[in-house]
């Protein structure tokens, strides 16, 4: 019991000094830039009605379509404990070939180039 209390103590304790110098080491030096808030690239206190680049919320909605059919392959580890795990094999497989043909359809349509 006396190990798991002294385990706990210096979890706590390394916790809180970490936790202490975050707070305390970003407002040493703060300058303009740090304390400025980031907007994707954008100015914040331009104006509003700038023209958004249709480019860049292509390739976002591109990166969130593939890290999201990423997801279906997570529960994979666990699938090996099945009666059959050769058909999880078979599924997970079918999941990376889909995305690998949307990769190479988008990759050939031009739409993961960043300037023309």
């Amino acid at each position: 019991m006396n190990l798991i209390t002294f385990i706990a103590a210096l979890t706590a304790l390394i916790s809180l000094i970490l936790a202490i110098l975050a707070f305390w080491l970003p407002s040493l030096n703060p300058d303009n830039e740090k304390m400025s808030p980031y907007e994707c690239g954008f100015d914040p206190l331009g104006t509003a009605r700038l023209p958004f680049s249709l480019r860049f919320f292509l390739i976002a909605i591109l990166f969130l379509l593939f890290d999201l059919e990423i997801a279906l392959l997570l529960p994979l580890p666990w699938g090996d404990q099945l009666s059959s795990p050769l058909i999880t094999s078979f599924w997970a497989a079918a999941i990376l070939f889909l995305l690998t043909l949307g990769l190479i359809y988008e990759w050939l349509q031009g739409g993961l180039e960043w300037a023309e």
